[in-house]
């Protein structure tokens, strides 16, 4: 599964400070790049821990985030923003795996 997210990344002093603002996740580096790859790291695993959680829905809801099915979405990012691919990673388990789990 992958999210495209937007991201802000600006250069605060020697460091390069990067943001998703919508769900409240930050990070750095000390290149463009490392903040991004940073940042898309850190969106991962609070998408996993939302949905660990069971609440991956409602924290997507109340940040604004609305589905959008079998269609690409005509909204562009905001101003400034640059688009995070954020792969999941997500699997279908057969039944039996998930009753040996539990």
């Amino acid at each position: 599964m992958e999210f495209n997210l937007p991201g802000r990344i600006r250069k605060k002093g020697k460091w390069f400070i990067s943001s998703c603002s919508p769900l409240d996740v930050h990070s750095q580096g000390k290149t463009r790049q490392e903040a991004e790859r940073n940042l898309v790291d850190a969106l991962a695993s609070f998408l996993i821990s939302c949905y660990e959680r069971g609440t991956l829905g409602d924290v997507l809801r109340e940040s604004g985030f609305v589905p959008v099915s079998g269609r690409k979405s005509d909204t562009s990012l905001p101003r400034g923003s640059v688009p995070l691919r954020v792969p999941v990673p997500f699997v279908i388990e057969s039944g039996r795996a998930r009753a040996a789990a539990s």
